[in-house]
């Protein structure tokens, strides 16, 4: 059974639930993180969630997203996922937080997050592992927005909302 670190408004820490009974039912507030790695070539590594996700499944998202466990830093937490997921190590930077709200009409789930963003650099070939991805893409800054604008329906609520952001589209 894994477990999420549920969070107060302002982000800090106020206990622990499953991580599927954080997600029922409206959701419960939690912290979670989601990364943005670019490569040399300002392209950014998307991803496209496996279908075995418990939500939203199959849709492209940034590079990776996920939470800390209880008494687990954010840091820790971030690199620990980039490497399940991606195969691969670099170094992440902090670049804001923010909390939203995202319900998965198909499996009724719902994400509440106080999310932390950050931000990293790879240039090699990432392994990804195929429970977690079932496609990944180094993509312009200009394929993400026209990818976005074509078929917002094929992305992740948190990319279509971070993406505005972090990309200034």
């Amino acid at each position: 059974m894994e477990f999420v670190t549920l969070a107060s408004p302002d982000g800090k820490s106020i206990g622990a639930a499953e991580k599927l009974e954080a997600h029922s039912n409206g959701g419960l507030l939690h912290l979670a993180f989601s990364i943005f790695v670019f490569n040399a070539s300002d392209e950014l590594l998307l991803q496209k969630r496996a279908l075995g996700k418990y939500h939203f499944a199959g849709l492209w998202s940034n590079t990776c997203c996920g939470h800390p466990r209880p008494h687990e830093g954010l840091a820790q937490a971030a690199r620990r996922r980039l490497k399940e997921e991606f195969g691969f190590s670099t170094a992440l930077h902090p670049s804001f937080t923010l909390t939203y709200e995202a319900h998965d009409d198909k499996t009724e789930l719902t994400e509440k997050e106080f999310l932390h963003v950050m931000t990293g650099r790879y240039d090699e070939t990432p392994t990804p592992d195929p429970s977690e991805i079932a496609d990944w893409h180094w993509k312009s800054l200009d394929e993400v927005a026209a990818g976005l604008d074509e078929a917002p329906e094929n992305y992740t609520p948190w990319f279509q909302l971070l993406a505005q952001r972090m990309l200034s589209l």
